[in-house]
């Protein structure tokens, strides 16, 4: 474990590793919250710019206090429990899932020497503790007694286990670039080229895992509110029900962080090294905006999935491709090839990715198919 700092107090200059950590910790605590609040405010504004709203502005100028004002509002809330819920795995749930997003703000470095802890194995340690979650998710339905929040729990539990796979090995694939699990060590080797130019198809692979595990559009299944009125969270209300909301922005913020340092170039590309820790700053609230925009602009873009097709996508398609991103990254390694061929077949690969996700898009259901078959029985008597 590295002793980097965070800020120019800490560890270093009280000597006391405990009290480094609870500042650092807080820090981390007091960003999240403030990021999520304008998250929830930034999300209403873009997806009502998409659909040529306005979105909130009452609240402050240009309704920059709607989050505030929401928070406000969700404290004053009842909170409700279901007689028949099982009341220490009901309560303990919201706790559960937001616990292991904390845990990974506490590793990934938002700039040199700036985060809670820097760890040898910090790409397997995000990969890790992200997953935890679904045992809150899992408690969450299990113990609301409902019907609905248990279908949401079990879709969510089969939607995660499956879609870790893919993520897991497009990280592997680029662990295999690097040789090496330190994020930091990662950020650095990206100093002239993000590996998103080396290694496209393993960006793509887990940008669509990412959503998957967030439960965004179009993999939002979990919380159907069409089909299970809200999913593994319906029975809650008040603060227990903004810990759900908390943990969602939370991971996307997380995530977004994650993604940037692994295929961004994180706070090193471009000119990090030589600008110092204010450039570095930017870049990674740059790059994380952007990546929060591109999962916001497809949450309004893209319906939602049914869910045969959602877990036929990772089982044939997301995961034999990562499977070939995996095996084209071993000969270029192995044979001691130019890494421009990294670029030239991970890229062949994403290009085929685009062309099948298009294709599908762009499908209509045949004469016979369960929409024919539909229309048919529903057509009046000639």
């Amino acid at each position: 474990m590295d002793g980097s700092n965070l800020l120019p107090f800490g560890e270093a200059f009280f000597g006391i590793a405990w009290l480094d950590a609870i500042i650092r910790i807080l820090a981390v605590i007091s960003l999240v919250m403030l990021v999520v609040i304008y998250l929830t405010y930034g999300e209403r504004k873009v997806v009502a710019r998409f659909q040529q709203r306005i979105g909130p502005n009452r609240v402050g100028p240009g309704g920059l206090l709607q989050g505030f004002a929401d928070t406000v509002k969700l404290m004053l809330k009842e909170d409700l429990r279901p007689a028949n819920a099982d009341r220490w795995v009901f309560a303990l749930a919201p706790f559960l899932t937001f616990t292991p997003v904390l845990v990974v703000l506490c590793a990934l470095p938002f700039a040199r020497d700036w985060g809670v802890r820097n760890l040898t194995l910090g790409l397997f340690f995000v990969n890790a503790v992200m997953g935890l979650n679904i045992v809150g998710i899992m408690m969450a339905g299990l113990g609301s007694g409902n019907k609905y929040a248990l279908l949401g729990g079990v879709r969510a539990a089969a939607q995660m286990i499956s879609y870790e796979i893919p993520l897991v090995i497009s990280l592997i694939s680029v662990a295999m670039v690097t040789q090496t699990l330190d994020l930091n060590a990662i950020t650095l080797l990206q100093e002239d080229r993000p590996f998103i130019v080396l290694q496209p198809l393993a960006f793509l692979i887990f940008f669509l895992a990412m959503l998957s595990e967030l439960h965004r559009a179009p993999f939002d299944i979990p919380v159907a509110e069409s089909e299970i009125v809200g999913g593994y969270f319906v029975e809650y209300s008040g603060m227990r029900w903004s810990m759900f909301q908390l943990t969602e922005y939370a991971s996307m913020f997380a995530f977004s962080i994650f993604g940037s340092v692994v295929f961004l170039g994180g706070w090193e590309f471009p000119f990090g090294g030589a600008w110092g820790w204010g450039w570095q700053l930017a870049l990674t609230g740059i790059k994380s905006l952007g990546w929060i925009i591109a999962i916001m602009w497809v949450r309004t873009t893209v319906p939602r999935l049914r869910v045969d097709q959602l877990m036929a996508f990772c089982w044939k398609v997301l995961l034999p491709m990562s499977l070939v991103q995996f095996l084209m990254n071993g000969f270029v390694l192995v044979y001691d090839w130019p890494q421009e061929l990294l670029t030239v077949t991970s890229g062949i690969g994403a290009a085929a990715l685009i062309a099948f996700v298009l294709r599908r898009a762009a499908h209509r259901p045949k004469a016979g198919s369960l929409v024919g078959t539909y229309k048919q029985v529903r057509a009046p008597a000639q």
